[in-house]
């Protein structure tokens, strides 16, 4: 990289100072008098957070060099963009404020912020997929804590039972003491789950860990879609949502990649040091919500949290007025329970995430992370069970990326139904495959069959219905119910996720393998027509736009209206001599 790189990174990390305005004697963008403060502080944040970017950009390489080369330093081209050079209409937002546009701030710092706080589903992906070498470790005759199949079967499943426990406490504590702390405060119960695994010796001793671990799920689900819909510009919202989803993948991934080679202690040591990476980096890098601190009264640190995640030259007026307004409104109705089930918006919010998170269990995703490795090996393949899983896990994350760079531009719903009625093809082929050899008909010819079918559905899950219910649980739900929305939709939705995994087992005993497959199937094609009939598209809305359409509130469509309000903000542009990036959308 050469130095005039160097000189553009430096300017977009820290922005060179500005003359003192006249009228107030302060500088431009300064919140305050304790504005002198702040540059100290912004270094700061500022290196942590460039600090922070190569643990993603290692994630990227690792996942997509082969495939999406072209989009690795997208994030890295955003930081040494200025808000204001592209002249194009995607520069500027419509918005409700009384200024009527706004230009994007800066996108380096909400994408350091999201991918601190997503350090958290990369840990939930480690504890999704350690069963998958470690029962085996377990169920061996050396091994340091024997247990039998059904044992396993618990061990296994018991995650979902904890996030249960989880999701309302940390819902309901984002809500009380901000988002940043109790995200943060997550790694700790994630530390002890781990330190609990490396030292058992009892079956017991890991129920309880996993129970733990299971919580923390929970409390994650819960709290990381909540920060990142928060932080974000509409632009990139969908992106930086589907990061987490990306996350859980690569944490998938990584324990499939290393649980083969190392010991079952080693295993709990890689493991347990992801959270500890996540405390650090959430209290380094990650500022608090603006719509919390609102909530909460601190103004002045809403202007502080606005100005870091956007940048010194972007105008925080209009999006701090915005959010005052929405706030000022959700002021007017109470959060309890029944008053949940009163609103319009929180009721079809509710439905469209249950039923996403629903279909999403039904689809049989969980089952085969769990029980990827004994569904290859009952197929006969002829690629052994152990690279078949991890050809599986890589399509997982790559696919997962690129729904990350298609999420905001070809919108939620297309890619939720492109996902879930091709899921329904592959798990119908693969159905028919072990039907054909459970009635013993020779497939030696087909046995590449269930990898073929499987990768696609794993890659075509990735792609829509894996990451996208994350990022419309943080987009759907007002600030002012979203925790304790969240919450009560994450505990039925771990509850049926529960159901799932526990009676694949049954459902194999009465079936097989070929029927079981057909009745995942057939939940994918009544989950194509949920999204069909009842999923909002909330691609480039703001989150008033989105509460405004739940709640049945018509845009003005009247075409000689928005002509006439095109011309009067032109003309204010005109006037203060801002039209030259000024756009209305």
């Amino acid at each position: 990289m050469d130095q005039g790189v160097f000189k553009q990174l430096d300017d977009s990390c820290f922005p060179p100072k500005k003359s003192p305005d006249v009228a107030t004697g302060t500088e431009p963008g300064a919140i305050g008098p304790d504005s002198a403060k702040m540059t100290s502080w912004d270094s700061y944040i500022a290196v942590a957070t460039f600090l922070s970017s190569p643990e993603e950009f290692m994630g990227w390489f690792v996942g997509f060099v082969s495939l999406f080369s072209t989009n690795l330093l997208r994030p890295l081209r955003l930081s040494l963009t200025s808000s204001n050079k592209n002249a194009t209409k995607n520069s500027m937002l419509s918005v409700n404020g009384p200024k009527g546009t706004r230009r994007e701030g800066k996108k380096f710092r909400q994408y350091a912020a999201a991918l601190s706080t997503t350090i958290g589903p990369f840990a939930v992906g480690t504890v999704l997929a350690w069963t998958s070498p470690v029962l085996p470790m377990l169920q061996s005759e050396n091994s340091r804590i024997p247990i039998t199949a059904d044992e396993g079967s618990w061990v296994g499943s018991l995650i979902a039972i904890g996030a249960i426990i989880g999701s309302i406490p940390a819902g309901k504590g984002a809500d009380i003491f901000g988002r940043k702390p109790t995200i943060a405060a997550l790694a700790v119960p994630f530390i002890i789950s781990w330190a609990m695994i490396y030292f058992a010796t009892t079956v017991w001793e890991l129920y309880v860990a996993r129970l733990i671990a299971g919580a923390v799920i929970g409390g994650v689900t819960a709290t990381v879609p909540m920060y990142i819909g928060e932080i974000a510009e509409s632009s990139i919202r969908g992106e930086l949502g589907s990061y987490i989803q990306v996350k859980v993948t690569l944490g998938i991934l990584y324990v499939y990649a290393i649980g083969p080679f190392v010991s079952y202690e080693g295993l709990a040591v890689l493991c347990g040091i992801i959270p500890v990476i996540m405390f650090v980096l959430v209290l380094l890098v990650a500022p608090e919500t603006p719509t919390y601190l609102l909530r909460s009264g601190r103004r002045k640190e809403a202007e502080h949290s606005l100005v870091l995640l956007r940048g010194h030259e972007y105008d925080i007026a209009g999006e701090l007025e915005e959010l005052q307004q929405q706030l000022e409104e959700e002021q007017k109705r109470s959060s309890n329970f029944k008053d949940l089930i009163s609103s319009r918006a929180t009721v079809r919010a509710s439905i469209a995430v249950m039923g996403l998170l629903s279909f999403l269990s039904f689809s049989g995703i969980n089952v085969l992370i769990f029980y990827a490795e004994s569904i290859f090996k009952s197929s006969s393949s002829s690629i052994s069970p152990q690279v078949s899983s991890i050809i599986i896990g890589v399509l997982q994350v790559k696919f997962t990326f690129a729904s990350a760079l298609l999420v905001d531009k070809a919108g939620r719903r297309v890619l939720l139904l492109i996902s879930d009625s091709v899921m329904a093809v592959c798990l119908g082929c693969l159905g028919y495959f072990f039907w054909l050899q459970e009635h013993a008909v020779d497939v030696s010819a087909f046995s590449l069959i269930p990898l073929i079918s499987l990768g696609v559905y794993i890659s075509t899950f990735s792609l829509g219905f894996g990451p996208i219910p994350g990022v419309m649980m943080g987009e759907l739900f007002s600030p002012d119910v979203k925790g304790l929305a969240l919450g009560i939709v994450c505990v039925i939705a771990s509850l049926l996720e529960f159901v799932v995994v526990k009676m694949y087992q049954n459902l194999l005993d009465w079936f097989n393998h070929g029927i079981t497959f057909w009745i995942f199937a057939g939940f994918c094609v009544l989950g194509t027509v949920f999204v069909w009939f009842l999923v909002p598209e909330t691609k480039n809305k703001t989150l008033q736009e989105i509460q405004n359409e739940l709640s049945g509130k018509k845009k003005p469509n009247n075409r000689k209206d928005n002509l006439k309000g095109n011309r009067k903000h032109q003309m204010m542009d005109s006037l203060t001599g801002d039209q030259t990036h000024a756009a209305i959308v």
